[in-house]
């Protein structure tokens, strides 16, 4: 599957293979997916567990080499490239939020968000300053210098997506961002992380069981036996 205007897409997947062995019997997981993600859009990637959600994902962010295929960043195919490449490219083209929020225990949540800029070699203050917007635009701005173990599960989340969005990437990943958190939580910190996404002006792939959630982006697509479906007549429920 794939939408209009491709040659400007924020991400494609182009004709995405991937197999992997299980004992001796071959799982083919994707058999020539599609997919086009427009500057500024969101997305909704949704399918039943096991069905390779993550591991599209970690393909379209370069972690993962498909067996064949394209990964176009901003109109750069990507599958070619040297690894120190790929590396760039997802230093300052892609950001990644998780399930768990892997923030660093010793920093303050400033720290953790300025963290990937001052590694981009933004200065000090820039980067503190752009760390600050950016939590304070998700309601942490009370939370500024508080570390990790100080914060709910949901601020912690919040201080994920704001260090993902840091380096204003053109594409941000997310697989299952509210997964770890419990249902009223989820839906603030959804809510807010498609306000910021949305803000910045970030094309968007997410990964998530809830359909819900999942509407409430601009559009969903269905990992279905190895190929992405359009997924907009989705019944109601969880996946």
């Amino acid at each position: 599957m794939s939408s209009g205007g491709m040659s400007n897409a924020a991400l494609q997947l182009q004709a995405v293979e991937r197999t992997f062995m299980q004992g001796e019997a071959e799982l083919r997981i994707f058999r020539g997916a599609d997919l086009a993600v427009q500057p500024g859009e969101l997305v909704a990637l949704v399918g039943p567990s096991g069905a390779g959600k993550s591991s599209l994902l970690h393909i379209a962010g370069l972690m993962e080499q498909p067996d064949a295929g394209e990964v176009v960043i901003g109109g750069l195919p990507c599958m070619d490239l040297s690894d120190a490449d790929k590396t760039r490219v997802r230093r300052t083209e892609i950001g990644f939020v998780y399930q768990a929020h892997h923030l660093l225990p010793e920093f303050s949540a400033t720290e953790n968000v300025a963290l990937p800029q001052r590694i981009a070699g933004v200065k000090r203050k820039d980067a503190i300053a752009v760390a600050e917007r950016l939590l304070g635009r998700l309601g942490l701005e009370d939370r500024l210098e508080h570390r990790p173990a100080q914060l709910s599960g949901g601020e912690q989340q919040r201080v994920a997506i704001a260090r993902a969005l840091a380096n204003r990437p053109r594409l941000l990943l997310a697989d299952e961002p509210t997964g770890n958190l419990d249902p009223k939580t989820s839906r603030g910190v959804f809510n807010e992380f498609v306000q910021l996404t949305r803000g910045e002006g970030v094309a968007a792939l997410v990964a998530t069981h809830n359909l819900d959630l999942a509407r409430e982006m601009d559009r969903v697509v269905l990992l279905h036996e190895g190929l992405l479906v359009d997924g907009a007549d989705l019944a109601g429920g969880q996946l």
